[in-house]
């Protein structure tokens, strides 16, 4: 007879196969929650034809890394058929939800983006109390950047205020309210602000008593400790060389800045012996390779849509510099920067990026910085890493890894565990 679960972690996402750090992140909580002695951990996302549906920019297929034993991954099918017009795969996952709620075991509910997800939860929460069956759960909420400058800013700027209150109160409807970043954190106390200011509510208070900050969960072990024999094969099956091409690798979108890279690259000196490898896909793929070909470097710049997790550490840890010039943008601010952290630990050349929004946080002082939009200062910057001795880029590269080993899973799901209220029973860690 199978043992009923007494522990159980649900955290409800957009995951794999999308291509996002905090899919990675809740990928790398739901591991360590294992370790820490959940004996019922699962992930709650979207089919995968809606995924595709959706246009966001999605990993190979094929290539999605396998979760451990023990971490079930649910995909919840859409509720009604074409009479309803919307809602339907959010009726899906409320509804899946409230069964997880009142089947009587002990859950620690995580939602990572507030909109739908912590929507869905704080629905599913009041749906399974009004049951009148038992219900033990705790839920977390964290918020991202996108959650404040996609949702909440967008809708004041268009006069909905009702819909920007409809995501605030269900993010702090929840037992405990989590930002990715400092940066977030003051981000969202300053739109709560705002909507205070105009129509007389109190949610500023409330989040500046109640919002803690946490940073993504990683999985630092993933990318220490990198065999370079290993990691020259998967270099030299792209045609690459260990130090001798610029990367970037991620989100192909305007705010990351990587036509301000394609420029830099151009003018640089270091474009006579480098390539420069944009890794990834996105929105703004298309008019990016367009710009890639008219350019004068077009020769040296490789684009790669298909790059999977294993690659991308060897990648990293092969690259002479890794380059995110991020720049804000009224859709989107990088209000962290999970890949710069992963770029860290895998080692390699330094990082060059920007100050915007939580880079900061992310990266300490320990990458050279540029001024948002300057593809001259990014060339200087280039030529700086070239003209490095080892002993500097070593040194570099051992303060990067220090810095980013704060950033570990478990060290991050135990931050988590420690906000929660006491009367949440706390699962076993399992000795290693």
């Amino acid at each position: 007879m199978t043992r009923p679960p007494t522990h159980r972690l649900v955290i409800v996402v957009r995951a794999d196969p999308v291509i996002c750090g905090h899919s990675g992140e809740a990928r790398n909580l739901a591991e360590a929650a294992l370790d820490r002695g959940f004996d019922d951990v699962r992930i709650l996302t979207w089919p995968i034809d809606r995924l595709l549906e959706t246009g966001l920019p999605l990993k190979p297929l094929d290539r999605v890394l396998p979760y451990s034993d023990g971490i079930v991954v649910e995909r919840p099918a859409p509720v009604g058929d074409y009479k309803v017009p919307d809602g339907r795969y959010l009726a899906g996952l409320t509804g899946r939800l409230v069964e997880l709620f009142t089947d009587g075991v002990p859950t620690v509910c995580l939602s990572l983006y507030l909109s739908p997800h912590a929507v869905a939860v704080a629905d599913a929460v009041r749906v399974a109390r009004s049951t009148g069956l038992p219900v033990n759960v705790t839920t977390v909420a964290e918020a991202v950047g996108s959650d404040v400058t996609n949702v909440v800013r967008s809708c004041l700027e268009d006069g909905r205020w009702g819909a920007a209150a409809h995501v605030l109160a269900n993010y702090l409807a929840h037992d405990v309210c989590l930002a990715v970043s400092q940066y977030t954190r003051e981000l969202i106390l300053s739109e709560a602000a705002e909507i205070d200011a105009r129509h007389g509510t109190t949610f500023a208070a409330r989040c500046q008593e109640r919002v803690h900050v946490s940073y993504p969960a990683i999985d630092v072990a993933a990318y220490l400790g990198l065999d370079q024999a290993e990691g020259d094969a998967a270099l030299a099956r792209r045609g690459l060389e260990r130090d001798g091409y610029v990367l970037f690798l991620s989100r192909l979108a305007h705010a990351k800045g990587v036509d301000d890279l394609i420029a830099g690259f151009e003018r640089s000196a270091a474009r006579r012996s480098l390539r420069l490898v944009v890794a990834g896909s996105g929105p703004d793929a298309g008019r990016l390779r367009e710009l890639a070909a008219a350019s004068p470097a077009a020769g040296q710049i490789l684009f790669l849509d298909d790059v999977d997790d294993e690659e991308k550490a060897h990648l990293m840890a092969g690259c002479v510099a890794y380059a995110l010039p991020s720049k804000p943008r009224p859709e989107f601010v990088e209000t962290f920067g999970i890949a710069l952290v992963e770029k860290m630990l895998s080692g390699g050349g330094p990082v060059i990026t920007t100050e915007t929004g939580g880079i900061g946080e992310a990266v300490g002082d320990t990458a050279i910085f540029v001024p948002v939009a300057d593809p001259d200062a990014i060339a200087a910057a280039l030529d700086r890493v070239i003209a490095m001795s080892g002993e500097e880029r070593a040194e570099m590269e051992a303060r990067s890894r220090a810095h980013a080993l704060q950033f570990d899973r478990a060290l991050v799901l135990d931050n988590i565990l420690s906000l929660l209220p006491s009367a949440v029973p706390a699962a076993e860690p399992i000795s290693a």
